[in-house]
């Protein structure tokens, strides 16, 4: 059983950052959706070895497209992580049932998806820096959202 804040990708490049994504999502009871086409095989060893032995605790699930994902996602509260956000990560409230949605690391997300999305939010950076990377990024507003939320996994 998934925890309460769930993770997409939206047709991610880079095996080696989905590896990683999966490891945390893993590691922190977060169910992992990948929307596809992705910019490599899903076998791809790059990425079974960022995830490492995690990946057999993972609960994920492959999605054909991004309509087959966002209606299957259709009760659900999709949050877009983006550098084009006006809302900022520390002022945003989480629930319960939030997807984190993350874009491609070559070119994020196309309109339709960012308009599709119930909300947008940018983490702040620097200024003359332009973004995290993907596996960063989803680690930490992760780990932001089970914090806000009470709701890290027990050790128990």
């Amino acid at each position: 059983m998934a925890g309460p804040i769930e993770i997409a990708l939206f047709e991610p490049d880079i095996p080696q950052n989905t590896g990683a994504v999966m490891r945390t999502a893993a590691c922190l009871d977060a169910r992992l959706h990948i929307v596809e086409p992705c910019g490599f095989v899903l076998s791809d060893a790059r990425m079974r070895r960022s995830g490492m032995d995690y990946l057999d605790h993972l609960d994920w699930i492959r999605h054909a497209s991004w309509d087959r994902f966002h209606a299957a996602m259709a009760d659900r509260r999709l949050v877009l992580l983006t550098t084009q956000a006006a809302e900022t990560l520390p002022a945003f409230e989480f629930r319960e049932g939030d997807v984190l949605l993350f874009g491609r690391e070559s070119a994020g997300v196309p309109e339709n998806v960012h308009e599709a999305a119930d909300a947008r939010l940018r983490i702040p950076l620097m200024p003359g820096t332009r973004s995290l990377n993907l596996a960063a990024s989803a680690a930490m507003v992760l780990a932001v959202a089970l914090d806000r939320l009470h709701a890290f996994p027990s050790n128990a």
